[in-house]
């Protein structure tokens, strides 16, 4: 009986590399020998050129600024009187209870709506619902010794006669707030106004500026356009003197001011 040895996988592994397998290979004859010069030759040239191409960076790219780029901005102003009213009715009650003053209150509340809401057109006088609000109130024992409450109806548009004689008829709510502003119609055109005089003083000062630098014109770069508005509180002449001698039916005196809307125009010019 004979016994075969099994080849190794270090053995298979020899075999199967034929580089490793001439250079691990006796050196019988001349021929072996350049055959195992050649292959060490070729194993160090790849490990030398796989080191540089490892140690090469990549210079990196520089890109150039751009010249003769002037940075500017000029503006427009619109004054105009403002058109819509904002006027606030409110009131509030007090009680031993949370229930009783939230009866309280949408009593008040209700009345007031049916005697304001037969004067309410849509752009001319809206008629909304505002805060309504029950807090509790505490002792100097810090527990609950009560409640208190607060309604309020708001009444927006652009018919301030209209809208304050509505006002002085809702006997259940008292004038809290009064305040001006502009309608989405009037922004609008007052908006694009400011905004064209914004833009020709821009170009007419990117113009002026490139010339006296000596250059012939200019190339627009990037631009920003913004806008926004101001407005004077309005004035209630002798509301609080007047309102105890008016009837319970005589409109509130109140005057409008006036917005200034202002639009810029910012960005960079290229000279040519």
């Amino acid at each position: 009986m004979s016994i075969q040895s099994q080849p190794s996988n270090f053995s298979r592994r020899r075999a199967s590399d034929p580089v490793r397998s001439l250079i691990a290979a006796p050196l019988r004859t001349d021929s072996h020998k350049l055959l195992r010069t050649a292959a060490l030759g070729a194993l160090f040239g790849l490990g030398a050129a796989f080191a540089q191409a490892q140690s090469t960076t990549v210079p990196a790219m520089t890109i150039a600024s751009p010249q003769n780029v002037l940075q500017l901005s000029a503006s427009g102003q619109v004054e105009v009187l403002q058109d819509l009213l904002t006027l606030s009715l409110s009131t509030s009650r007090e009680g031993a209870d949370a229930a009783g003053v939230q009866a309280e209150l949408r009593k008040a509340l209700d009345a007031a709506l049916a005697q304001v809401k037969t004067s309410a057109q849509p752009g001319q006088m809206d008629v909304r619902t505002g805060d309504f609000s029950i807090h509790p109130r505490y002792n100097r024992d810090g527990k609950i010794s009560g409640w208190q409450g607060r309604a309020e109806l708001v009444l927006e548009g652009r018919d301030f006669a209209r809208i304050t004689q509505a006002a002085a008829r809702a006997s259940t709510m008292t004038i809290g707030n009064v305040s001006f502003g502009l309608s989405r119609e009037q922004r609008a055109r007052v908006e694009g106004e400011a905004q064209a005089q914004a833009i020709e003083r821009f170009k007419a000062k990117a113009d002026e500026i490139v010339k006296a630098f000596g250059f012939t014109g200019y190339t627009l770069r990037e631009v920003q356009v913004s806008s926004d508005d101001g407005g004077y509180q309005p004035r209630m002449y002798g509301m609080a003197k007047e309102a105890r001698a008016m009837s319970a039916d005589a409109p509130v005196p109140v005057e409008p001011g006036k917005s200034i809307v202002q639009a810029t125009v910012s960005g960079s010019v290229q000279a040519r």
